[in-house]
């Protein structure tokens, strides 16, 4: 694979189709106020949105990091990431917080000082959004790759994603069940019912029936990938070459680690991984990109922060001083 003739087109268009691992059914992404996402194309197709563009963020980030180790992968050691300790000893980091540098772990914290100065951000002046890309090339490039709104440093300091990934599926059908939990000491199931010495439904007592909504229909996967974006980023080719075997690194090891994405959303890939854009390319092996993103960490280390793993303190009085000051909403949110 040729990373400059990649990074040539401007942008790089990925489909994969998908498929329950066993059986026919899959639950799909819901809302709290919403329920599934589904809608309907112009030509009576009816779709059902299986995965976000926001929680597809955070899988493709989640699959960087060993739970086990509590640690990067192997094979992307040297990346560099902001590391905040809470309290009371817990540690979270940019690669685990769904709003990346801007989790208010991190933002709100002793040390991110050094990040916002170079960032450059000043009230009243016009913002330089390349020294943004390089600030976060140098201490979080998974937040140059998925975007960042740092709201709390100015209203302006931000960028798009550059990889943006979502899962889809056509001609769907509802698929509606239920069931019941069985409570052998106190069945009823009657929130009327005389409280006994141990409780009503409403507490978990008793029998209770729940419903239950899954869909069957033809499931893909979409990944974009902006080069466009990338080369406009003032940073080393090297750096942009580093960006691009990143994305497409995500996208290979979420396809095979990642396709669990619920109970009951367990899926597996069809066929081959095509690429629409460019035509013609073959996606390489996931040991194939990681022997590559091994070589291009090497060669960007000398724009990384040293140490790699930027360590920053929750400072309490600093968030309680910012509940006081400009309040903004992130655009990267996690469904329920």
């Amino acid at each position: 694979m040729n990373i400059k003739e990649l990074r040539n087109n401007s942008r790089i268009l990925i489909e994969v189709d998908l498929q329950p691992l066993q059986g026919s059914r899959f639950q799909p992404t819901g809302f709290p106020d919403l329920g599934a996402a589904t809608y309907t194309l112009n030509d009576d197709t009816e779709m059902l949105l299986v995965e976000s563009a926001q929680s597809m963020a955070n899988r493709l980030e989640a699959v960087c990091w060993d739970e086990a180790r509590d640690d990067l992968i192997p094979e992307l050691q040297g990346i560099p990431f902001v590391e905040s300790t809470l309290p009371d000893g817990i540690k979270t980091n940019s690669l685990l917080e769904a709003h990346r540098v801007n989790s208010p772990y991190l933002v709100n914290a002793t040390g991110f000082e050094k990040i916002v100065e170079e960032i450059g951000f000043k009230e009243n002046q016009p913002f330089d959004r390349q020294k943004l890309a390089k600030a976060l090339f140098k201490f979080d490039p998974n937040s140059l790759l998925h975007g960042v709104f740092l709201e709390k440093i100015g209203g302006v300091v931000r960028l798009p994603r550059a990889l943006t990934g979502f899962i889809e599926a056509s001609n769907i059908k509802n698929v509606s069940s239920g069931g019941a939990k069985i409570d052998r000491i106190q069945p009823s199931s009657k929130e009327s019912d005389k409280v006994t010495s141990y409780g009503k439904a409403a507490a978990g007592y008793g029998n209770i029936p729940f419903h239950r909504e899954e869909f069957t229909g033809n499931i893909k996967a979409y990944f974009n990938v902006d080069t466009a974006l990338i080369n406009g980023f003032q940073v080393s080719e090297d750096a942009k070459d580093f960006l691009v075997v990143l994305a497409l690194y995500k996208i290979r090891r979420f396809l095979s680690q990642g396709l669990r994405l619920r109970t009951a959303c367990d899926l597996e890939i069809v066929g081959e991984v095509k690429f629409k854009r460019p035509d013609g390319v073959m996606l390489p092996s996931e040991q194939e990109l990681g022997g590559q993103i091994k070589d291009l960490i090497q060669k960007n280390a000398k724009d990384f922060a040293s140490p790699a793993k930027t360590a920053v303190v929750f400072n309490k009085d600093k968030a309680e001083a910012s509940k006081k000051g400009k309040k903004g909403k992130s655009d990267d949110s996690t469904e329920e």
